[in-house]
């Protein structure tokens, strides 16, 4: 390697999951370039914890969904900044809602961001990686895009697509030597989670066989792994994080 910055890429990287993701790349040595949407609030206190970790970092806001922006900013923030060495696509969105009363704009947003803005994001992240004849990417996508789930059919279609598009690119990618691997959290403790109510939370944890939810770190601690280099033979796979809850 160069002295160049190892950099790691985390979309959605201002809270939650992505937070945590963000804080253990740092961690682990990577320059952590992050984006957000609209939390700035959120954003530096991400970016403040990068920093008391002794890692560096960047806090962009970046909709994903908007495909040239996410051109542009590969392009004039990522290219030429270091050596790009992990993408990790967790930006997402939940708009939820039973088929009969789903809007085609809660339908068309989902799908945007969750998958198309995935999907923009590792289109210009293999662009630098294959040249470089290296690189990781990781794509989050979760347990009901495995076994589905009622009133989700936006984020489930997405979450799935998210599986089959990390297939396909591991095939593309891997004469580069780019890994393109898949993350399927079950539930995790998330500000969604700490919304629910002690009844929906007992009758989940009923169908969970190690009967608690995950942590965000622990999500992070799998991605540390796939993008290390003791994952370098493992592609197109989809690492269950879950308790069990679906195996």
């Amino acid at each position: 390697m160069s002295n160049e910055d190892r950099i790691a890429v985390v979309t959605g990287g201002s809270r939650g999951i992505g937070r945590a993701i963000a804080l253990r790349l740092a961690r682990e040595g990577f320059s952590v370039y992050f984006t957000y949407v609209g939390n700035e609030a959120a954003a530096a206190e991400t970016l403040a914890g990068i920093e008391a970790a002794g890692g560096k970092g960047r806090a962009f806001r970046l909709d994903v969904s908007d495909l040239d922006a996410v051109a542009e900013f590969f392009k004039n923030e990522i290219k030429d900044a270091g050596a790009l060495e992990a993408l990790v696509n967790n930006a997402g969105i939940t708009k939820d809602g039973l088929i009969l009363r789903m809007k085609d704009e809660d339908w068309n947003r989902v799908l945007d961001v969750d998958l198309r803005g995935a999907f923009a994001c590792l289109r210009e992240a293999a662009k630098i990686m294959t040249r470089r004849r290296c690189g990781r990417i990781i794509n989050i996508s979760s347990v009901v895009g495995q076994m589905g789930n009622a009133g989700q059919i936006n984020y489930v279609s997405a979450k799935a697509g998210l599986i089959g598009m990390t297939k396909a690119a591991a095939k593309e990618l891997a004469s580069r030597s780019v890994t393109v691997n898949a993350i399927a959290p079950g539930f995790i403790e998330t500000e969604m989670t700490d919304a629910l109510t002690d009844d929906l939370r007992a009758a989940y944890l009923e169908h969970i066989p190690l009967k608690r939810f995950g942590s965000a770190e622990e999500v992070a601690s799998a991605v540390a792994f796939l993008v290390s280099e003791e994952a370098g033979y493992i592609t197109g796979q989809v690492l269950a994080v879950n308790g069990g809850l679906y195996c």
